[in-house]
């Protein structure tokens, strides 16, 4: 399915076939457009070296070029329909999957849609200013491909409410654009999208560890029984997986040229030497892993069996799974704390969905692990990263009213804040980190602190003209 550039509106969704809903949607344009030049990226650029999506198929989908950052076409783009596609799980499975909102489900489903929306402009807010300290032109250009992309994941979400939800649907699509990451008053809907992202470190961090929720949140929401749900966030993935590669590949380098900096002084205290020691870049992985991992909710949730069962959110890969698809005489084990220790319960596998979708996610997160030591490995370095126990630092879900050590024991208040310094970010670290960030924007140049990319953007050599500043 190609997309039509000719409109207003870029589309794969007939909006010239919808009068009411393209006014609508064009009405609400010129809010985004004055949000993405107030809150998006603060480095004013002349033209960026963008990927642009012109179709949703699985080959071919997309145009690289040079695009100026205010003349990029956001637009709603879904995945082609299936019209053999039928519900896969719950109550209804095997029934065809809905065109239209049922009104029994209306609030559920703009209530997931309205979170998922949320987050979108919310990371670019959080990393508007991170382009005046890029550590490399490459690196500059897969900021702003990653900000352009979430405002466009944006657009996916305002289309949905304005389309399906009437006036409410309209009235939420305002509201995406009056809260801000961070605000006292109108802050993010999610904890984690309140946060800073000050530096590259934290950015990096952020692509890998919160865009990984992001990938497992938008799977559950693609296997939806309402269909044009399910058609938006299979596009919306392909999207996002550059935003992890972002991630992974940032970090790998961050580690791979820390590794250098302590073989060249033989010491693993690199910060006088422009390095970011190994000890801090575990603490940045404990923080940025437990905020994500928060965003799942409680292990124990009620909200998600019911949305299970209506066919509104399904597990990851949910046709996969060797099961009956509804769970209701099904168990699960999940972590909890009892007498002092980390210990497991049993429970119904209906409100265990938010655990089994953390389980698969911390799975995938271990990939990670597995490439950053295999870089130290090479590099003769007797070290290893790890993730820490899936209680520690927990905010949200049945650890939040316990102190669990990385390696998963109980602890008290006392001996957590008598630690806490070695497990997490301490001021002094953040300071070192900010120290680092200095903008390096000559082409093929690059920060001291980071290794260069192993391969530019689209077969282009790594010392090329991706961002032209103003």
């Amino acid at each position: 399915m190609s997309i039509d550039y000719s409109e207003k509106i870029p589309n794969n969704v007939d909006l010239a076939g919808d009068r009411k809903l393209q006014r609508a949607l064009e009405s609400w344009q010129p809010n985004f457009l004055n949000w993405w030049k107030t809150m998006g990226p603060a480095v004013p650029t002349e033209d960026v070296y963008l990927r642009t999506a012109v179709a949703v198929g699985r080959e071919g989908w997309a145009h690289f070029g040079h695009v100026a950052m205010d003349e990029y076409r956001w637009g709603v783009f879904l995945a082609e329909r299936n019209h053999d596609r039928r519900i896969a799980f719950g109550e209804q499975k095997g029934e065809p999957v809905w065109q239209q909102v049922p009104g029994e489900y209306r609030a559920d489903l703009q209530r997931l849609i309205v979170i998922q929306g949320d987050t979108e402009p919310a990371s670019v807010e959080q990393q508007r200013r991170l382009g005046e300290t890029a550590p490399s032109l490459y690196d500059l250009r897969n900021l702003f491909q990653v900000n352009v992309e979430e405002g466009r994941h944006l657009w996916a979400m305002v289309y949905l409410l304005h389309a399906y939800f009437g006036r409410n649907g309209r009235d939420e699509a305002e509201a995406l654009l009056q809260r801000n990451s961070g605000d006292l008053d109108s802050p993010r809907i999610l904890g984690a999208f309140n946060e800073e992202t000050p530096d590259w470190l934290s950015f990096f961090m952020f692509t890998y560890f919160t865009d990984r929720d992001g990938k497992y949140q938008l799977g559950t929401l693609k296997e939806s029984a309402f269909d044009p749900l399910s058609r938006t966030c299979e596009f919306m993935l392909k999207e996002e997986a550059h935003h992890m590669f972002v991630g992974t590949t940032g970090i790998d380098r961050v580690v791979a040229r820390s590794a250098e900096l302590m073989r060249e002084h033989d010491t693993e205290e690199i910060a006088p030497h422009g390095g970011i020691p190994l000890d801090v870049v575990q603490k940045y992985i404990n923080f940025h892993y437990s905020v994500s991992l928060d965003l799942f909710g409680s292990e124990k949730s009620t909200n998600a069996a019911n949305y299970f069962t209506a066919g509104l959110k399904g597990r990851w890969q949910e046709e996969r799974r060797k099961d009956d698809h509804v769970l209701t005489e099904d168990a699960a084990h999940i972590d909890v704390v009892r007498d002092n220790e980390v210990t497991t319960e049993e429970v119904s596998a209906l409100i265990a969905l938010n655990h089994d979708l953390r389980r698969e996610y911390i799975a995938d997160c271990q990939t990670g692990l597995k490439r950053w030591n295999r870089v130290l490995e090479k590099a003769g370095v007797d070290r290893t990263l790890y993730l820490p126990h899936v209680g520690f630092n927990r905010e949200v879900g049945l650890f939040r009213e316990h102190r669990i050590t990385p390696k998963g024991d109980v602890v008290g208040q006392d001996a957590w804040e008598a630690k806490k310094d070695q497990w997490l970010p301490t001021e002094a670290d953040k300071t070192h980190v900010r120290s680092l960030m200095r903008p390096v924007y000559e082409p093929g140049k690059i920060a001291g602190w980071i290794a260069p990319p192993s391969n530019g953007i689209n077969d282009k050599p790594i010392d090329y003209e991706y961002v032209h500043l103003a």
